[in-house]
């Protein structure tokens, strides 16, 4: 037998393609068997077949009663607002000022930046995210401090350098050349070491001068495969303040296109108010929208429409926003973005919840064979759901008479104490705790 080769029993689900689009959009295998070997899935399927195939004596780790299924994909948080979440404020330009920019200065101390790196990257493995794409702050010694706990617990984590020449505070400004200096050291630094992946990252258009988007753009062009991450049309306030800064743009987002900055693997936090050409710019580039219920309805930013971005064949992906967002808990993100389709006039089905939170995400990130599912090859970045976490899910569950509504009851009941057990290139990474 070969010794790193494992084996998990349990039920068994993973995604083909979107729900909302194809009737064979899952694998979902009730008693199943996952097969892990040098960090990597071998196969995935029915465990009465696979069982068969393993090496004589191989250890099968028993979930049976238990989900397994990807690991979730957080596509839009920040990692220095750690401390900072459920801060009340009337708006986003007001909670910047008050809350992120004084807490975000706390990381030009390396040791303070470790500290909440270690404890963020723990949070989300208690809440079963084995892959986010992260801001740091204007420290380049953030994103040092990231990579590094995440290098050390062998996740695959996208992340970047927040570049700001304007509208901020002195002790957060960077300049535009300064940036672009420290953003390429950091790309040549971390960008494909191990599991890291590097996001060229300015934080949103009205803290950019001219300049500096235009070099971000040009170090999007001269590395095609890093990621772009931004914010855009996320509170009216907001939009109206960068029509006054960027007159002679069509909208928010061509900003953005008017530097080079839509692309495959660009990332675009929130997508509210946004128009059809707009929409339609999203899907000719590949762009992709990483939608963040808990934060838009705690700021009163507005609702995203599911719709809308459908028609248009636009990317989606699911993302908490921490620490606008009120938890780090994918779960209670679907929860929440179920009432803002319903409030929208749509409606959200728990398996496409499940699938924008996995495969849906690694699409959005040009990432799908890599993370995201089972298919044979990807990284073995899985969860171990309990449908019996709480007393009242064990009650719900029982009564669930088909998989729609074992994983509606999931996401609309279920937090971090769902998360039985998380695993990261096939190496366990967190364990609940029972008492």
């Amino acid at each position: 037998m070969t010794s790193n080769l494992q084996a998990y029993r349990g039920s068994l689900l993973h995604f083909l393609a979107d729900p909302a689009f194809s009737d064979q959009s899952h694998d979902w295998f009730e008693d199943g068997l996952l097969i892990v070997e040098d960090g990597k899935v071998q196969a995935a399927g029915d465990y009465a077949t696979l069982h068969a195939t393993l090496p004589q004596g191989a250890v099968v780790h028993d979930y049976s009663g238990k989900l397994l299924m990807p690991g979730f994909i957080d596509t839009h948080l920040h990692y220095p607002q750690t401390d900072m979440i459920a801060s009340p404020s009337e708006g986003l330009l007001p909670w910047l000022e008050t809350y992120t920019f004084p807490v975000e200065r706390q990381f030009e101390d390396t040791h303070h930046a470790a500290d909440v790196a270690d404890f963020f990257l723990d949070e989300l493995l208690r809440c079963g995210t084995t892959t986010a794409m992260v801001y740091c702050t204007v420290h380049p010694q953030s994103v040092d401090a990231f990579f590094t706990a995440s290098e050390q617990r062998g996740l695959r984590m996208v992340a970047g350098k927040v570049m700001m020449d304007r509208n901020c505070p002195d002790f957060l400004r960077d300049t535009a050349e300064s940036s672009a200096r420290d953003t390429e050291a950091l790309i040549q630094r971390w960008h494909k070491r191990g599991r890291s992946l590097y996001a060229i990252t300015p934080r949103f258009a009205p803290t950019s001068t001219n300049l500096q988007l235009q070099l971000a753009g040009e170090l999007a062009r001269a590395y095609p495969d890093t990621f772009i991450q931004t914010h855009v049309s996320e509170n009216e306030a907001e939009c109206a303040w960068v029509r006054e800064l960027f007159p002679n743009a069509r909208s928010y987002i061509d900003v953005y296109d008017s530097y080079g900055m839509m692309r495959p693997r660009a990332m675009y936090g929130h997508c509210i108010w946004l128009d059809e050409r707009d929409r339609q710019r999203m899907a000719e580039t590949q762009s992709a929208a990483a939608i963040c219920p808990t934060s838009n309805l705690f700021l009163g930013s507005g609702l995203f429409d599911f719709e809308r971005a459908d028609d248009a064949g636009v990317l989606l992906s699911l993302a908490t926003d921490v620490g606008g967002g009120t938890s780090f808990s994918m779960l209670q993100t679907m929860n929440e973005a179920y009432k803002v389709a319903r409030l929208k006039g749509s409606y959200l089905p728990a398996l496409r919840m499940f699938y924008l939170a996995t495969l849906g995400a690694a699409r959005a990130m040009q990432l799908e064979g890599t993370i995201g599912s089972f298919s044979a090859g990807a990284e073995a970045d899985f969860i171990v759901i309990d449908p019996q976490a709480t007393p009242l899910l064990q009650r719900r569950t029982a009564r669930s008479e088909s998989l729609e509504e074992l994983l509606f009851a999931l996401a609309l009941l279920g937090d971090d104490r769902a998360i039985a057990a998380t695993y990261a290139a096939g190496r366990q990474v967190h364990v609940r705790e029972t008492t």
